[in-house]
C-alpha cells in the first residue's frame, strides 16, 4: 500500500511524491519541482517540472467543495468526466487539446500535457493581442466535437449510454443557478452589483418580465434537451493559446446539453473581450474582435454541414438537406440566447470576468450596462440570430452607448 492508496488533497510536496510513483518518464526524476497553478473557481491544478531533464506534467486534483466557495459541496467525480471529455475530444482533434497521460479514480485526478509556452486566452486578450488563426481553430473543434456527439452520428442506444456516463449534475446545478436563476432573482443575494448600477439592473434584468420569460424558456432548454456532449464551460479562460496553436482546457462541467451553450459561451467571451478594448480605444483589437466573432459562427456552420454530410446516420438526416438546415437553425438560435445569458451571468453573477471587472470603476460601469444591453438583444432576438454578421449587427447598434 502507498501513501496514494486513499484520497487525500495533495499539497506541492505529495505531488511530487506522486508525480515520481505515478508518470513513467518522471519515475528516474531526483530534482523536482511542484507549484499550485490553478486560478479557476473548482479545482486544484499543479506544475511538476524534472529541473535537469526540463520535463513537466501538470496534475489536475478535484477537491469535495469548490475553491470559489466552500459552499458548493462536490462529487470528484467530476474529474473523471473532466479526463473522459478530453479524452473524447483528443481523439477527434488532437491538436486541439492537451494528451492526457493518466486518470486515477482514488485520487481523483488526472495528468496531463503540460502547455508551458501557452499562455490562458483572457490573459492574452485583456492585453489586447490579436490572435489571427483563432476562429478557424474554435469553429473545427466545436463542429468535429459537438455534432458526432448528437443522435445524428451516433446510434441511438451508444448515444442513450453517453448521456448515463456524462451525468453531472451538480455542477450542472452550478450553471443553473448561476447562469439561468440569480441574475434574474438573486435569491441567494450572492449577486454582485455596483451600487450606481443598482438601478439600472433592477429594470434591465429583475423587473424585466418579457426578459425573463425568455431566459425561462432557455433554462428549460438547458435542463432538457440532451443533444450533444458539451464542454459545459467553453470560454476564454478555458483555452490556451500561441500565435499558432490552440488547446481547450478545462472540461470538468462537461454533460449532454444543447449545441448552442458551447457555441454562446464563445461568443460572449468574445463580447466582453470586444468591450474591453472599447473601454480602451484599441480600434484594431475591437475589429479583430469582430472579425473573429463573425468567422467563428460562419466557419462553425460550413464546418458543420461538412461534418452531417460526412457522418450522420440517422436516416433523416442522412437524407434530407432541409432538415439539417431546420436543425442548424435551431442551433444557431440557442447559441445567440445562450450568448445573452453568460453575458449578464458574468456581469451581476458571482463569477465575475476580469475583463470587466477590472476596468477602471468609472469604465466598469459603462461597460456593465453595455454588455447586459447586448445581452438582452442577442435573448430577445434569438431567432433572428443566424450568422456571424447578426452577432456583430448587435455589437455595432449599442457601440454609441459607450462614451
Amino acid at each position: 500500500m502507498t501513501l496514494f492508496s486513499t484520497y487525500f488533497l495533495m499539497d506541492t510536496e505529495e505531488i511530487k511524491s506522486y508525480v515520481k510513483e505515478n508518470i513513467s518518464f518522471m519515475h528516474q526524476a531526483s530534482n523536482l519541482e511542484a507549484s499550485e497553478i490553478g486560478d479557476g473557481n473548482l479545482n486544484y491544478v499543479f506544475r511538476v517540472k524534472d529541473v535537469d531533464s526540463g520535463k513537466s506534467v501538470i496534475i489536475k486534483q478535484a477537491g469535495h467543495t469548490a475553491r470559489i466557495s466552500d459552499d458548493f459541496k462536490l462529487s470528484t467525480d467530476r474529474i473523471r468526466i473532466e479526463t473522459r471529455a478530453l479524452q473524447h475530444a483528443f481523439d477527434r482533434t488532437p491538436a486541439l487539446v492537451p494528451e492526457i497521460y493518466l486518470f486515477d479514480e482514488v485520487m481523483s485526478c488526472c495528468a496531463m500535457e503540460d502547455l508551458g509556452d501557452f499562455t490562458i486566452m483572457r490573459t492574452s486578450l485583456m492585453e489586447h493581442q490579436i490572435f489571427p488563426l483563432f476562429a478557424e481553430h474554435i469553429s473545427t473543434y466545436m463542429a468535429e466535437n459537438l455534432l458526432p456527439s448528437t443522435d445524428i452520428v451516433m446510434e441511438h442506444k451508444e448515444k442513450k449510454a453517453a448521456v448515463q456516463s456524462f451525468i453531472n449534475p451538480e455542477l450542472c446545478e452550478i450553471s443553473e443557478d448561476l447562469v439561468f436563476t440569480e441574475p434574474y432573482f438573486n435569491q441567494n443575494n450572492r449577486n454582485i452589483i455596483q451600487h450606481e448600477n443598482a438601478q439600472f439592473i433592477q429594470e434591465h434584468l429583475y423587473d424585466n418580465e418579457p426578459l425573463k420569460l425568455e431566459v425561462a424558456k432557455l433554462k428549460y432548454l438547458f435542463l432538457t434537451k440532451a443533444q450533444s456532449l458539451l464542454h459545459g464551460d467553453l470560454h476564454t479562460g478555458s483555452i490556451f493559446i500561441t500565435e499558432k496553436d490552440t488547446k481547450v482546457i478545462d472540461p470538468e462541467f462537461a454533460f449532454y446539453g444543447p449545441i448552442g451553450y458551447d457555441v454562446g459561451n464563445v461568443i460572449a467571451n468574445l463580447s466582453f473581450s470586444w468591450v474591453n478594448g472599447l473601454a480602451h480605444h484599441q480600434v484594431e483589437f475591437t475589429t479583430w474582435i469582430e472579425d473573429t466573432i463573425r468567422d467563428t459562427i460562419d466557419l462553425f456552420q460550413v464546418k458543420f454541414k461538412e461534418v452531417w454530410k460526412r457522418e450522420a446516420r440517422e436516416l433523416f438526416a442522412a437524407t434530407s438537406p432541409s432538415f439539417m438546415q431546420f436543425y442548424l437553425h435551431d442551433v444557431l438560435s440557442d447559441s445567440a440566447g445562450m450568448a445573452g445569458l453568460e453575458m449578464n451571468r458574468r456581469i451581476v453573477g458571482l463569477a465575475q470576468v476580469k475583463d470587466i471587472s477590472e476596468l477602471d470603476h468609472d469604465k466598469r460601469i459603462q461597460a456593465e450596462k453595455l454588455c447586459i444591453r447586448i445581452a438582452n438583444r442577442l435573448i430577445i432576438e434569438r431567432d433572428q440570430i443566424q450568422t456571424g454578421d447578426d452577432f456583430v449587427r448587435i455589437l455595432h447598434d449599442l457601440k454609441e452607448d459607450f462614451a
